[in-house]
């Protein structure tokens, strides 16, 4: 079974791309390498020791789309390509909507002439909003507070409409929490360009020292010590829970949701402790206002995936900070050595 990653030499989508490699499936790749590095393809090949093809190529370019789908017999799509910032998407709002709407309907279309119905989406717990109550399910109320999680719950809405139209589509719908970490080799994982927009990555800077301190964006929510609290999970168990997703669902037609998370939320200053703690260098922070369009705490019920996928994550808390700090260590400026 040969499965397409969009995005998969970004860092989600690299780490996926081990799994299923490990797990026996082919792939091709497909990336605009706009926030991404095709050196992490090499070094997939270098943890895995398989090849795969790999096309440079932006989902807004129907027609180099259209020519990958004719040159692979693919069985399936893995979609993670699309800008994710949530305080970016915030300052150029028709960018995003552009970008990861317009790109996820060429896929779509092109799939649909290529009688191609499989597909795992790569959604986030965005589309929950600000949640009415905690753990989160996936039956809760979908809203938004930023133009990159609207782009999300667009998406997941044109793929239900999509099944209604065309009921071979298996689409799986996968809603993750905060992934961090990397892969235990240390050969691949989160290498933002320019100044991160997520936690971890921001805190490995600092840690590394190429950012002097960490900025707290808010301290006075209603959490444990007034930062924010998040549900973080080591992306190699999201990584998995991707390749769960192929096996359990691929022939089953329908639409499937599920919440990627480990139940459990860490406050930004209990992440900061722990990565301390893995690393043994100082993160210095300062507190700064709240940014629009984040809210006070997010963590999941994984109950269904755990059911439905026979997915559990597997790594905790300290695996996730030594895995990060492993990472960012070897490759202090990530891979662009």
């Amino acid at each position: 079974m040969k499965i397409l990653v969009t995005g998969g030499a970004g860092y989600i989508g690299s780490h996926t791309c081990v799994e299923l490699l490990n797990s026996g499936y082919e792939i091709a790749v497909l990336d605009n390498l706009s926030n991404s590095s095709e050196k992490s393809l090499d070094r997939i090949k270098e943890i895995t020791g398989k090849d795969f093809e790999f096309y440079k190529c932006d989902l807004l370019d129907f027609e180099e789309v259209n020519k990958v789908f004719e040159a692979e017999q693919v069985d399936g799509v893995i979609h993670f390509a699309g800008l994710k910032a949530v305080g970016e998407s915030v300052q150029k709002p028709l960018w995003y909507y552009h970008n990861n709407i317009t790109g996820t309907l060429n896929l779509l279309k092109i799939m649909e002439m290529h009688k191609v119905y499989n597909i795992v989406f790569s959604s986030s717990a965005t589309v929950y909003g600000n949640p009415k109550s905690l753990p989160i399910v996936e039956d809760f109320p979908l809203s938004t507070t930023n133009p990159y999680g609207s782009t999300k719950l667009y998406i997941e809405g044109i793929l239900k409409d999509l099944f209604v139209s065309n009921n071979n589509f298996s689409v799986t719908i996968l809603r993750y929490f905060n992934p961090i970490g990397a892969h235990k080799s240390g050969l691949i994982g989160e290498d933002p360009k320019g100044i991160p927009n997520n936690l971890m990555p921001y805190i490995q800077q600092v840690a590394i020292g190429k950012l002097p301190q960490l900025s707290v964006f808010g301290n006075q929510y209603p959490t444990k010590d007034g930062t924010g609290v998040r549900d973080y999970i080591h992306v190699v168990d999201l990584s998995i829970a991707h390749v769960k997703a192929v096996e359990k669902k691929s022939d089953v037609a329908g639409v499937h949701i599920y919440n990627i998370g480990t139940g459990n939320g860490y406050s930004v200053l209990e992440m900061v402790k722990a990565f301390e703690k893995a690393s043994g260098k100082e993160i210095k922070y300062k507190i700064c206002p709240n940014r629009p369009g984040d809210i006070p705490a997010c963590f999941a019920d994984a109950t269904k995936a755990k059911n439905e996928l026979d997915w559990v994550a597997q790594y905790n808390l300290e695996d996730m900070c030594r895995d990060g700090w492993n990472w960012q260590s070897k490759n202090p400026n990530g891979y662009e050595e």
